[in-house]
């Protein structure tokens, strides 16, 4: 069982910078690779980027490459994402979540492969 949380949303203007934290209570934290999701309203849930479990691969959706940055540390069972150049339209729930993979450097990017969510954190840019 893997029980995720997630932190660091808030408003910001755009252009601006945030950090979202993503905090696992997994004995084995790593284990999995770790996802970023994120769900406007009346919008279906996009992927936003996935990290392997030893950080060594990465996967970014076109939206949000080049502007976003994913990280872990799993000595602290967390996962960070560095969000630069936010942009009104990156306004949303985002959701972390936890998937168990064979292969280290695997980065599933489908929302069912992951067993385990976070309940999410807002973020709101202002244009």
């Amino acid at each position: 069982q893997v029980q995720l949380v997630e932190s660091g949303g808030g408003l910001v203007q755009a252009g601006g910078s945030l950090r979202l934290s993503c905090a696992a209570s997994a004995r084995t934290f790593s284990n999995y690779a770790i996802g970023w999701f994120r769900q406007a309203p009346g919008k279906e849930r996009e992927i936003v980027a996935v990290i392997s479990r030893n950080g060594g691969r990465t996967y970014y959706g076109n939206s949000v490459k080049g502007r976003f940055t994913s990280s872990r540390d799993n000595a602290k069972n967390t996962v960070y994402m560095q969000m630069d150049s936010l942009k009104s339209e990156d306004t949303a729930v985002y959701y972390c979540a936890a998937c168990a993979t064979f292969s280290t450097n695997e980065i599933p990017s489908s929302p069912s492969a992951y067993a385990y969510w976070g309940q999410g954190t807002q973020v709101t840019v202002s244009s």
